[in-house]
């Protein structure tokens, strides 16, 4: 059984159709990447998988349970964490309580600023250790909207991360990162998903080639094709409706 399953998916806005029927199985331990271009619908996957929206037809399973049409919180706590292609961070707080706020959320305790929280066991240690994790143990005093583009973005893993999923999703994890934190970020994805299953949508092929198990390719609401890294470079149609072969070739001589 897949750990995730999505059975004719399909989703309009007020008459307009993005998915025409999604079929898709994410097998436990995969690193699965959903490329396309843009307007494929690609985030609109995801936000029917983690219940900010709702679909028009079809079904979503995970574990073999009937997720579909949950809410996002009920989703999350049931073992599905995503991150966002805009950084979804508090700004005004600090590293270590964006992370804590995390943990207390993974824990179902409610932030009471008149409560004392170093009371509460494990929650400055599990804080600690995420941090640490995403190697911005040392930054924990740091405001999060003054870190560098590049921890912004580990940050927001982290707090992905301390929720202790069994799927993650991350939506385009290096937009705007230069070449040399795109090279850290795909060492730090490598790192922080192992042994747990990964979604991941994302436009440099370099870093889906890296890091993909298998390649999902949507063209226009629709899966155009889906299989492992070499077969996807090679698809003639891939290649003539997304990638291009120019494209392709330099994935493959990377």
């Amino acid at each position: 059984m897949a750990l995730l399953e999505i059975k004719n998916l399909q989703k309009d806005f007020s008459g307009l159709r993005v998915l025409f029927g999604i079929d898709l199985a994410i097998e436990e331990g995969e690193r699965h990447a959903i490329i396309g271009p843009n307007g494929a619908g690609k985030s609109t996957l995801f936000n029917l998988i983690t219940g900010k929206y709702t679909p028009s037809q079809g079904k979503i399973f995970f574990k073999g349970h009937d997720i579909t049409g949950l809410l996002p919180h009920r989703i999350l706590h049931s073992g599905i964490a995503r991150s966002f292609q805009i950084t979804n961070i508090f700004r005004s707080m600090t590293v270590f309580e964006n992370m804590r706020n995390a943990v207390l959320s993974k824990r179902r305790i409610p932030y009471n600023i008149f409560s004392s929280l170093s009371r509460v066991n494990g929650i400055i240690e599990e804080t600690e250790r995420m941090m640490s994790l995403v190697g911005l143990l040392e930054k924990r005093n740091d405001l999060a909207g003054e870190l560098a583009h590049g921890h912004q973005r580990a940050l927001e893993i982290g707090l992905t991360m301390a929720m202790d999923p069994e799927l993650i999703l991350l939506d385009e994890p290096t937009a705007g990162m230069s070449k040399s934190e795109t090279l850290e970020m795909v060492w730090l994805i490598e790192k922080v998903t192992e042994r747990k299953t990964l979604i991941i949508v994302e436009h440099d092929m370099d870093v889906v080639f890296r890091l993909a198990t298998r390649i999902t390719v949507i063209y226009y609401g629709k899966v155009l094709v889906s299989g492992p890294p070499e077969e996807i470079r090679n698809d003639t149609r891939v290649k003539d409706a997304y990638l291009g072969q120019e494209r392709v070739m330099d994935a493959v001589r990377a």
